[in-house]
């Protein structure tokens, strides 16, 4: 009984950060194309803030992993690999295809990540994907066409820049979800992804110094600037990886579907975003390959 009520919590994190994530997407978006702000200074300020905030609680809580993590050498590059890579980019290339199409086109580009997942583990463990899994990707790879050129053959539907900057965000999504498992078996997760949040914020910060604020501020951008940190960076990422450590980087990438699910429905109702039949189409494809993956 207690294992079960670990995997629902386990499952109940990773859906929730999903929402999270997909909320964030849509203020985002709000915040880029109404309100002019910066996606350099967005995610630069959401890593530090969320970072300060992760490692103060690690603090206060007396969290005897906070300085360990620094003592083993293979760790620390572990921990810089996680940062950049994983991190930092899975934020910056999600908001900037966000920035060059919109919140529901960017979140299911960045899911075709589980199929990534899947191909990956598959040649790790040097086994032949199954039929589900080619179906999997057979559904993916079409999928995003649709998505990116409505059907035609004639050129994309999307700038070139969006599709670029939204396949970079699976890329990032698969490699976020696999490559700290060995860290957060080791470490607390909030000590994990504090770190790694605090040194992809200050690398950014040479990209763009989180004090040089531009854009137009009212009540809405603050508004939902604190909702991107506060929700959508530091409690969607750790929720999301303390999934990952109670059930896996598959089943956990897997029930993030959440994510584009909710962003495209608020993009959709709330910011007129226009969604046609082929991106619906495209999207279901890419949607489903979760649920297909998750039989396995």
């Amino acid at each position: 009984m207690k294992e079960k009520n670990k995997q629902l919590a386990g499952f109940s994190l990773a859906i929730i950060a999903a929402i999270f994530w997909g909320v964030s997407g849509t203020f985002g978006q709000f915040l880029f194309q109404q309100r002019q702000i910066n996606v350099e200074w967005l995610v630069t300020v959401r890593l530090l803030f969320s970072a300060i905030l992760l490692l103060l609680f690690s603090l206060i809580s007396k969290q005897k992993d906070l300085w360990l993590i620094w003592r083993n050498k293979r760790d620390v590059l572990h921990l810089l690999l996680f940062s950049l890579l994983g991190m930092m980019a899975v934020q910056y290339t999600y908001f900037a295809a966000i920035k060059y199409s919109n919140a529901a086109t960017a979140t299911v580009l960045q899911y075709s990540g589980p199929v990534i997942i899947a191909v990956y583990l598959a040649l790790k463990n040097k086994k032949n994907p199954k039929p589900i899994e080619y179906l999997a990707i057979f559904l993916a790879v079409v999928g995003t066409y649709l998505l990116v050129t409505h059907g035609k053959t004639d050129g994309l539907s999307i700038s070139t820049a969006a599709l670029y900057w939204g396949l970079a965000s699976a890329l990032s999504l698969a490699f976020y979800s696999i490559q700290p498992i060995g860290l957060l078996k080791r470490y607390n997760s909030a000590v994990v992804i504090g770190w790694a949040m605090l040194i992809g914020g200050i690398v950014l910060s040479f990209v763009h110094s989180p004090l040089d604020v531009t854009g137009e501020w009212d009540k809405y951008t603050y508004l939902y600037t604190a909702f991107i940190i506060l929700f959508g960076t530091l409690a969607a990422f750790y929720f999301y990886l303390t999934a990952v450590k109670i059930i896996g980087s598959q089943k956990t990438s897997l029930l993030a579907s959440a994510e584009p699910l909710s962003a495209a429905i608020i993009s959709v109702l709330w910011l007129n975003v226009t969604f046609g039949i082929m991106d619906w189409i495209g999207s279901i494809f890419i949607i489903s390959t979760i649920f297909l993956l998750r039989r396995l």
